[in-house]
């Protein structure tokens, strides 16, 4: 349900709609126990809520920053693996003019074959999933260097960086589908306790007593806005190559536009 969220929605209109459903459901909840509680007004549960709700706030801050941390640590992983295969590739096109002139360009037609291929993969791998057109040509890299025959000293030394460097591609690539594969977002367990502690914060604030109705709604909206833009960031968080805040192709592309002809 999250991906179909983060997929669909844009980031501004799942931030407003968090914040419209949670601000308006909380704000007619309080209204509903100010109206068949009247004695609540009085606040004299005001001395038990300054108690709990101090704890009950900490560890709801505690949790989301966990939670978050990890989310964006997950990001930068992600994003550390692609440009791992950005670099490798980046790496190999400056070394193909150590080749033959034959050779040279056989290696800049199949890296540059690589990057649009991949770069244009990208909306089907952010899910894990490959296209024919990426796997060729990866597949015509690696029979590009296989082809080569080394005709000195350095050129020999160059072909075995150039090969470790492929290798080094290919494995990024893996990884970064694997992770887009396997990145399913948090379990239902802990968006339960998110929940479950998202409405205790919630609720204590709107049964909070206070005479001036004004500036009891004014704090319970403050409230309902904090809790909307932590679900907001687990939300978009969840998927590494999903999202506002997820990695994007830009090394692949960095890639095609070094090897592209001035335009």
């Amino acid at each position: 349900m999250t991906r179909w969220i983060v997929i669909n929605l844009p980031p501004w209109l799942l931030l407003t709609g968090l914040v419209v459903v949670i601000a308006g459901g909380t704000a007619i909840v309080q209204a509903l126990v100010r109206h068949r509680v009247p004695r609540i007004k009085q606040g004299e549960q005001n001395e038990i809520a300054q108690f709990l709700f101090p704890v009950i706030a900490v560890v709801y801050g505690f949790l989301i920053g966990f939670i978050v941390l990890a989310l964006w640590g997950q990001v930068n992983t992600a994003d550390q693996t692609t440009r791992t295969e950005g670099a490798a590739a980046t790496e190999l096109a400056g070394g193909r003019d150590v080749f033959g002139r034959a050779e040279s360009a056989r290696i800049r037609q199949s890296l540059l074959a690589y990057g649009r291929a991949a770069a244009a993969e990208w909306p089907s791998a952010a899910v894990g999933e490959t296209t024919p057109e990426a796997e060729r040509a990866l597949s015509r890299l690696y029979h590009t260097y296989e082809s080569i025959r080394p005709r000195n000293d350095t050129q020999r030394a160059f072909l075995a960086s150039s090969v470790a460097s492929l290798k080094e591609l290919s494995l990024a690539r893996t990884e970064r589908l694997l992770e887009a594969r396997t990145n399913i977002g948090p379990p239902l367990s802990l968006w339960m306790a998110i929940l479950l502690t998202s409405g205790l914060v919630l609720g204590f604030s709107a049964t909070f007593g206070s005479e001036q109705a004004l500036i009891h709604y004014g704090m319970v909206a403050a409230v309902s806005v904090l809790v909307a833009t932590n679900l907001f960031l687990v939300t978009e968080l969840s998927y590494a190559f999903l999202g506002e805040f997820a990695t994007s192709p830009k090394p692949l592309r960095a890639v095609v536009d070094a090897l592209s002809p001035p335009r």
